[in-house]
């Protein structure tokens, strides 16, 4: 039996997963980012009580086709978000259809169906968070994260990362700094 289970990207979750299916005694594989597989069947009780031990940590097992292709989209958009060195220069709509094996129209339709916003508001919404973390480890400079977020230049970068914060990336940074430079001061009281 596959469970299709809706959690956080951090260590975290999939260890309180792992955790609360030990707690219930069930046989389990985790297949790969968000799925896991049963190996033996569940209870109607069984999966109530795993259920509400999950929802506990915010954990959501997710029964309906749509909701779970839906987050099938959207683990396949965070992984591609936060490949390692550059987001790929190939088409959204391509990787998708491909990796998910429906058509791009399909998807497209059904995300806003489900979520309410569109494929194009996601990614968005995923490059900024993945622009505010890389801008927070200090590591790497506005010109450089445009770059890696594959960003025809560093004023589109800013722009749609201003539209969605409602400050500019070096703003973002001066606050980070200012931040950092205060925990400093603290830790040295």
């Amino acid at each position: 039996m596959k469970l299709y289970i809706k959690y956080d990207i951090n260590t975290t979750c999939k260890k309180v997963l792992e955790e609360q299916l030990e707690k219930e005694q069930l046989a389990f594989s985790l297949i790969s980012f968000g799925e896991i597989e049963l190996l033996e069947s569940l209870s109607g009780d069984q999966l109530k009580r795993l259920n509400e031990s999950l929802g506990n940590y915010g954990i959501e097992i997710l029964e309906s086709p749509k909701s779970i292709l839906v987050q099938k989209i959207k683990d396949a958009i965070i992984e591609m978000v936060y490949m390692d060195e550059k987001l790929p220069t190939f088409k959204v709509s391509d990787y998708l259809a491909e990796k998910l094996k429906y058509s791009y129209g399909y998807l497209f339709n059904l995300f806003q169906e489900v979520t309410y916003t569109s494929i194009v508001n996601f990614i968005i919404l995923q490059k900024t968070e993945r622009a505010k973390e890389l801008l927070a480890t200090n590591e790497f400079s506005i010109t450089e994260i445009a770059w890696k977020l594959n960003y025809s230049s560093v004023a589109h970068f800013s722009n749609q990362f201003k539209n969605e914060t409602g400050i500019t990336p070096t703003t973002f940074l001066r606050i980070m700094n200012k931040r950092r430079k205060m925990e400093e001061e603290i830790k040295q009281l």
